[in-house]
């Protein structure tokens, strides 16, 4: 079975992960493509022998021959388009943040209750391999001590640079800019407040977008936590929070500077052991990542390393997306699954401001 996709949005994640895993795909097949920028759509069609072009999502939305689409625009516009892309009846690939706000994304659950297609939300970092081999080795939940979480890492644009050729547009609209600007900012402030400042609006921007995928894989390995006990953040890049599991703490740590490295990952502890996971830039492909398990007893101290893996966890992402649609099984990354991390985000924020 080939799986014919349109893509909508044209731009950084979808030119260096998602166009290019379909296309070495035989399972799919790019048929259509849409963006605003009509040098981009044209660009892309010619990379990839895209037939049918698009310059409105509603249009590529009513194909008929499309089995499934991606959306990859910019988040402000997540919630409309995945609304319409429920009504078309398509399968559906969002990349996260599925919304910027709770509040979008409440009114489609209903919709989707009984929905017959794939709904599924791209957290990539939960389909790497290492984080699938810690999963299988986590303690039980009484036994964990403690856990750090974090993202201390360097911006996408350095390492691309040197590494990856991206097509960037000078023909988008420049009102199509500004609305989205301002789009952008109204669905912020509508969590974080009207009176916030510049830096907490860009704390709760980081919280959506670079901190979901921690946040959502923390869910995974240790459940939702009971409260946020505090948070922090300093010029908007710099985020601190502290997660109450009851009997353990969960801290999280973000930072977004200019030091050329990436330093992702997660660590749990308990009396006997330290699980140790990372993750490096996804702006580089096929990247080494390991899982580290140390284990002591009175006695003795040993060590078992997992990886490293240099499998692409988009590459296993869209393997769990297939699957999906062929077998008919949900996603673990489903609407419902997503409501969470926006609710811890919304908590989060309104620890800043305390």
């Amino acid at each position: 079975m080939t799986i014919r996709v349109g893509l909508i949005g044209l731009g950084e994640v979808a030119q260096l992960m998602h166009l290019p895993l379909l296309a070495d795909d035989p399972r799919f097949s790019i048929d259509a493509v849409m963006d605003v920028a009509p040098s981009l759509v044209a660009h892309i069609a010619s990379r990839y022998s895209v037939k049918r072009t698009y310059s409105v999502a509603s249009d590529l939305l009513a194909d008929a021959d499309l089995d499934a689409v991606f959306i990859l625009t910019p988040d402000q516009i997540h919630g409309r388009l995945l609304a319409q892309a429920i009504d078309a009846g398509k399968h559906i690939f969002i990349e996260k943040p599925v919304c910027l706000t709770a509040d979008e994304l409440k009114p489609l659950l209903p919709r989707t209750a009984n929905y017959p297609k794939t709904i599924f939300v791209g957290y990539m970092r939960r389909f790497s391999r290492p984080f699938l081999a810690l999963k299988e080795r986590m303690p039980a939940q009484q036994d964990v001590l403690h856990a750090r979480v974090r993202d201390i890492i360097c911006e996408g644009p350095f390492f691309i640079r040197q590494t990856r050729n991206v097509f960037r547009p000078k023909d988008v609209p420049r009102e199509i800019i500004e609305q989205g600007r301002v789009e952008t900012e109204a669905l912020l402030r509508s969590v974080v407040g009207a009176n916030a400042t510049k830096e907490e609006v860009r704390a709760y921007q980081v919280l959506t977008g670079l901190s979901s995928h921690s946040f959502s894989a923390m869910r995974e390995l240790l459940g939702v936590p009971t409260r946020v006990l505090a948070a922090s953040q300093h010029r908007g890049e710099n985020v601190s929070v502290l997660f109450d599991y009851g009997h353990f703490t969960a801290v999280y740590e973000a930072l977004i500077d200019n030091v050329a490295r990436f330093d992702a990952g997660i660590d749990i502890y308990t009396d006997r052991a330290q699980f140790s996971m990372n993750y490096d830039t996804p702006y580089i492909r096929n990247l080494p990542s390991r899982l580290v398990v140390t284990r002591s007893t009175d006695e003795t101290t040993g060590t078992e390393v997992v990886g490293p893996s240099y499998e692409d966890p988009f590459r296993i992402e869209l393997d769990a997306f297939h699957d999906c649609i062929v077998t008919g099984k949900p996603p673990k990354t489903t609407l419902q699954d997503s409501l969470a991390d926006l609710t811890l985000f919304a908590d989060v924020a309104r620890a800043f401001l305390r």
